[in-house]
C-alpha cells in the first residue's frame, strides 16, 4: 500500500490499484468473467483497470467493485484516492508533445519503468536505452521511422533522454543493471564519432553506484539470451507489484506478467549474470571498442 497517495505519480497509483483491485477479487472467489457479467462491462475493462493500462481509473468503477468485493471502508477509500490521482495528475509521457509519438504498448512499459526500483536489461543489438546517446537514439529513430517529421523526432528522443532521469535523480534512484552481447559494441551505429562518444557515456555511466554493466563476449559461445533481448522490472516490497517482464521486436511490444514466464525470464538473466564478466572486465572490453571506432 502508498503510505503518502499525495506525493505518488500516476503510473503509481494505476498500478497499485489493479495490484489491490485484483487482491479483492480473488479473495471475494470471484473470476473476472463474473466480475463483468454483474456490471455489464467487458473483459477487457476490468482487465485493464487490473493491470492499471488505463491512462486513468473512473472511481465510480472503482466504488462498483468495492461495493461487488465487500471491501471495507477504509480500504475504499483508499482505492479511491488512488483512482483521483490518475484522474487529476498526468505523468509526463501523456503531455501532448509526446503523446502522438510513443505506441500504446510502449506507453504501458514506460508507466512500468517509472514505478519500477530495479530494471534488469540484457541488450542483444542495441545499447540499452536507459543508456544510449541523444546523437546515437536520433540515429535508431531516424532509420527505423521513415516520414516522420523534425518535430516528431525530437519528441521521440526527448522521451527516451527524459526516461533516463531517473537514473540521476538525488532520492532513490533507478537501478540498473544491463548485460550487453558483444556485438552491440562493434555494430557502427551512427558512423565511428556516435560510437565511440556512446560507448564512453556507457563506461561513465557505470561508475555511478547504482549501474552496474557487464558484456557478454562472443567466446562465451551458446547463452540464455539467445532468443532475444528483455527487460525484468522488479518493484518496491511497498508497492505489492510482481516483477514484469517487458518484451519487443519489429511490429509490437508487450508486457509479459504470467508468473512461470517471469520467473524463466528472471532466471536467464541470473545465468546471463554469472556467465559474463564482471563490471571491471567488462569495463575492458567497453574501451577497447572505444578505439576500434
Amino acid at each position: 500500500m502508498i503510505t503518502d497517495i499525495e506525493s505518488a505519480t500516476p503510473a503509481l497509483c494505476r498500478l497499485q490499484l489493479g495490484s489491490e483491485l485484483r487482491q479483492l477479487r480473488q479473495a471475494a472467489g470471484l473470476n473476472g468473467r463474473q466480475v463483468v457479467r454483474k456490471l455489464l462491462w467487458s473483459s477487457s475493462k476490468l482487465t485493464r483497470l487490473e493491470t492499471g493500462d488505463n491512462a486513468s481509473a473512473e472511481p465510480s468503477d472503482v466504488i462498483a467493485l468495492c461495493e461487488i468485493y465487500g471491501a471495507s471502508k477504509e480500504k475504499r477509500a483508499v482505492l479511491q484516492g488512488y483512482a483521483a490521482v490518475t484522474k487529476t495528475r498526468r505523468d509526463w509521457w501523456q503531455s501532448a508533445a509526446y503523446r502522438p509519438v510513443i505506441p500504446p504498448g510502449f506507453k504501458a512499459y514506460l508507466g512500468l519503468e517509472a514505478t519500477a526500483n530495479v530494471v534488469q536489461n540484457y541488450a542483444s543489438e542495441f545499447v540499452p536505452g536507459l543508456l544510449q546517446t541523444e546523437a546515437y537514439v536520433r540515429v535508431i529513430y531516424d532509420h527505423a521511422h521513415h516520414g516522420l517529421t523534425e518535430g516528431e523526432l525530437d519528441s521521440l528522443v526527448d522521451v527516451r533522454m527524459t526516461r533516463q532521469e531517473a537514473l540521476l535523480r538525488e532520492k532513490s534512484p533507478l537501478r540498473l543493471t544491463a548485460i550487453i552481447n558483444e556485438a552491440v559494441l562493434h555494430r557502427a551505429v551512427g558512423g565511428s564519432t556516435v560510437m565511440r562518444d556512446q560507448l564512453s557515456h556507457i563506461a561513465d555511466m557505470a561508475s555511478r553506484p547504482n549501474v552496474r554493466v557487464q558484456v557478454l563476449p562472443f567466446s562465451l559461445g551458446l547463452h540464455p539470451g539467445m532468443n532475444g533481448p528483455f527487460v525484468v522490472l522488479q518493484f518496491s516490497d511497498r508497492t505489492a507489484l510482481r516483477p514484469i517482464v517487458y518484451l519487443e521486436n519489429l511490429s509490437d511490444a508487450w508486457v509479459c506478467r504470467r508468473e512461470g514466464d517471469v520467473e524463466r525470464y528472471e532466471e536467464a538473466f541470473t545465468d546471463l549474470q554469472a556467465m559474463a564478466p564482471g563490471p571491471h572486465e567488462s569495463l575492458k572490453l567497453i574501451k577497447e571498442a572505444v578505439k576500434e571506432h
